[in-house]
């Protein structure tokens, strides 16, 4: 890694400005580049509540969780919540109606089928059916609409999976195998039988020399890795048609592609990296130490673990702490840190605000033909940051906390404008 230079990272950030005249002759001639206004226009919005569940004050059984891994909404509004405190007893999936009320769990903690180890992120489909990684079962549980189990899978399925609309069992996620195994790429996978098979729809950016390829993990220390701080990130989100919106560089620079991978759009707004400090440098690692403590306080913490899992944990932990003492940097911050696509198709992109500051970047909310509506600023109390999940009709789901650590889910519907 001691070869990669400035020259490097930048031309990630020059290929925002000029990548459509010098790969013009490569067949971007086709695609539209839209010129989003320089100018933000900022709107206050009073996101509408529609239910609150869990915390410490919990007036029903059903809603005290332990550890929420992850939330997703099916296509007619049911939340869907991973309680997964670890290998302990409390391991489940819980459905929650769009009003509030309680549907169903499914789901819980052993070495069945259908029985979780250490579940970690869950795919909701339209239909309610749902995809949960198991670590320690090293495959992914396949639930019914009804959560009744129906197979497990082995086999990987990238990272910051989403649900496919176009397919009954298929998913998109990020991989970091390429055409030559040393890449970056947006990757569908097909779940509907017990082997994973997968179609490559558009090889990212790879914002390293190609001899300084990372590959995909083999070994726990490969997992976890030689950290870069403000690496740029391949962000991306699936659109109601099936196609992907992405982000594969520091700029920024959205690109649309349809169903079949093609880039169809390209999504532009002038706005400079941050460059990346000293002092900047040294916000960002006690950040990340910070970070890594709670994480695993949150891992380990409570109920019996078996020794398996402490073993993991404590190598996990251990990893991650060398990571960030020993971590290196890109020279500048990416503009974009999250990118998410609402159940009605507009994007929501947010900027990355000011290292350190504990402030949530602004989003920008866009049409998928390149409208740029309004600017919104996060950190009030009905809009206190990026949802956690985006569901049909306009309902938005926030994950967080209560003074006591216990899990605290809001739902609230976004006003038409902002969908």
């Amino acid at each position: 890694m001691d070869r990669r230079s400035r020259a490097t990272v930048i031309a990630g950030t020059l290929l925002n400005g000029v990548f459509v005249v010098a790969l013009g002759a490569v067949g971007l001639r086709a695609q539209e580049v839209v010129d989003l206004p320089a100018e933000d226009l900022p709107l206050s919005v009073d996101l509408e509540s529609v239910y609150r569940i869990g915390s410490a004050l919990a007036e029903s059984e059903w809603e005290e969780f332990t550890a929420i891994q992850h939330i997703g909404f099916d296509g007619a509004g049911n939340l869907y919540l991973l309680d997964a405190p670890g290998p302990e007893a409390g391991t489940r999936v819980v459905i929650v109606d769009p009003a509030g009320r309680h549907v169903k769990d499914f789901g819980r903690d052993g070495d069945g089928p259908g029985e979780f180890r250490w579940p970690r992120r869950m795919v909701v489909w339209a239909d309610g059916g749902t995809l949960v990684e198991d670590v320690l079962h090293t495959g992914h549980h396949v639930f019914g609409p009804e959560g009744d189990f129906d197979r497990m899978v082995r086999g990987g399925v990238g990272l910051n999976m989403r649900p496919d609309p176009g397919g009954a069992r298929t998913v998109v996620g990020a991989s970091w195998r390429g055409a030559d195994d040393n890449g970056r790429s947006i990757v569908r996978f097909d779940l509907s039988s017990d082997e994973v098979s997968e179609r490559t729809l558009v090889e990212a950016w790879v914002p390293w020399p190609e001899d300084e390829g990372r590959g995909a993990p083999v070994t726990l220390e490969d997992f976890v890795g030689e950290l870069w701080g403000f690496e740029p990130a391949l962000l991306f989100d699936v659109l109601p048609s099936g196609g992907v919106a992405f982000s594969d560089s520091s700029g920024y620079v959205i690109k649309l592609a349809d169903r079949s991978g093609a880039i169809s759009r390209v999504l532009r707004r002038p706005m400079s990296p941050l460059p990346a400090t000293e002092a900047i440098r040294q916000a960002e690692r006690d950040r990340r130490l910070e970070e890594t403590g709670n994480r695993t306080s949150a891992t380990v913490g409570g109920g019996e673990r078996t020794p398996e899992m402490a073993e993991l944990s404590n190598a996990l932990a251990a990893a991650r702490v060398a990571a960030v003492e020993n971590m290196r940097f890109f020279p500048e911050v990416p503009v974009i840190s999250a990118l998410r696509a609402t159940g009605d198709g507009a994007l929501w992109v947010q900027r990355s605000a000011e290292p350190a500051s504990g402030e949530p970047g602004l989003i920008d909310v866009i049409t998928p033909d390149g409208r740029y509506v309004r600017t919104l600023a996060p950190g009030t109390a009905s809009l206190p940051d990026m949802p956690d999940a985006f569901g049909p009709d306009g309902l938005v789901a926030f994950l967080d906390t209560d003074a006591f650590d216990v899990p605290v889910i809001t739902v609230r519907r976004l006003p038409p404008e902002i969908r």
